[in-house]
């Protein structure tokens, strides 16, 4: 029997759109060729409405208690403290893990395979597999990540942005017991390093910025962070991601519907692309059970209005002469900047 909808990609956002579904009493394949925890370079804190997000859909990983976000430099710090509940740092893996049981306890079919290529009939949507064969749905939500393979396919791929300004991602762990239950961002000359207490003895470094970029050189340009690090090893390889910003024409084709990373991403900056993603995810369930795109074009943009505009605001502020400027004039208006983490977080 055909599924009443495919997802394309197995990540955090692929498997929250499968877990909607079947809530929803949809018959749902996942089509994901990689097995076991899925591990990606990101800042793996979970802000207090990521966390209510997964809360509602059943899933309650383990992790570390995240208070707030504080912003620091070599001259300034600015803290704010989440206002209604915390957040969690999560092991990338630990949160696949947690949504990979809770799809499969709630019968998600999976195919470990590939989409080798898809076309449009009626009102049917033909996935070919890397496996050979073929797959027939009513829907397909594409959750396949910054580069998409889905979205190529259906020639949604906005404009490229230029070598000179794109930026990229890496995330390493080390083997040191949080000192705070803060995300502490460090803005150094070039670029920012994400610290997140993700368990007992481990904290998850990521880092942000234009290439060449390398985890340890950022660290060592940062004293206080570089303190901190100072004899801790390093538990894992660096991951990188990139490049951070890609563009999407639109965010549907037909009967496939374009979700997380792949319907378009600014940057990490703000830390909220995982509230985002789980928003859009159920906003896809609902356009699917009302057989209407525009209905998902609508609520992706309201979704991600203030993530674009405050992200792309802050990132153009970081490539500017305001750079040095941006913490201490946050620290100057700890009231404006505990408002738009808020906006951004909760």
């Amino acid at each position: 029997m055909s599924p009443q909808l495919v997802v394309v990609g197995g990540g955090p956002i692929g498997l929250a759109c499968a877990i909607e579904a079947r809530m929803n009493g949809l018959e749902v394949t996942l089509i994901e060729p990689r097995a076991g925890p899925i591990d990606k370079a990101c800042g793996e804190g979970l802000m207090p409405g990521s966390l209510a997000a997964l809360h509602r859909i059943g899933v309650d990983p383990p992790g570390r208690r995240l208070d707030g976000i504080a912003y620091l430099d070599r001259d300034a710090r600015v803290e704010h403290f989440f206002a209604d509940r915390p957040g969690r740092g999560v092991r990338r893996t630990v949160l696949h893990q947690a949504l990979a049981e809770r799809a499969e306890e709630l019968g998600a079919e999976r195919i470990p395979a590939k989409v080798a290529g898809i076309s449009q009939s009626g009102d049917a949507v033909e996935l070919s597999l890397s496996s050979g064969g073929t797959l027939l749905a009513p829907w397909v939500i594409a959750a396949d990540g910054l580069h998409s393979p889905v979205r190529r396919m259906l020639g949604l791929d906005g404009r490229p942005q230029s070598g000179t300004r794109r930026r990229f991602g890496l995330r390493k762990h080390f083997a040191v017991e949080p000192w705070s239950s803060l995300v502490e961002v460090h803005w150094s000359h070039g670029a920012e390093a994400y610290v997140t207490p993700v368990a007992e003895r481990l904290v998850g470094v990521a880092v942000l910025g234009g290439r060449p970029l390398d985890v340890d050189e950022v660290v060592a340009g940062i004293p206080e962070l570089a303190a901190r690090l100072e004899g801790a090893a390093a538990v894992t390889e660096p991951r990188g991601a990139g490049p951070l910003l890609q563009r999407a024409r639109s965010r549907s084709s037909g009967r496939v519907l374009l979700a997380g990373d792949a319907s378009g991403y600014v940057d990490a900056l703000t830390g909220e692309g995982m509230r985002v993603g789980f928003a859009q995810a159920r906003a896809a369930i609902a356009a699917v059970r009302a057989g209407s795109t525009e209905q998902y074009e609508r609520a992706w943009r309201i979704t991600t209005r203030d993530f674009r505009l405050l992200t792309s605001a802050l990132v153009l502020a970081s490539r500017s002469r305001f750079r040095p400027r941006i913490v201490p004039t946050a620290a100057r208006r700890p009231d404006l900047f505990g408002s738009i983490v808020e906006r951004l977080s909760s």
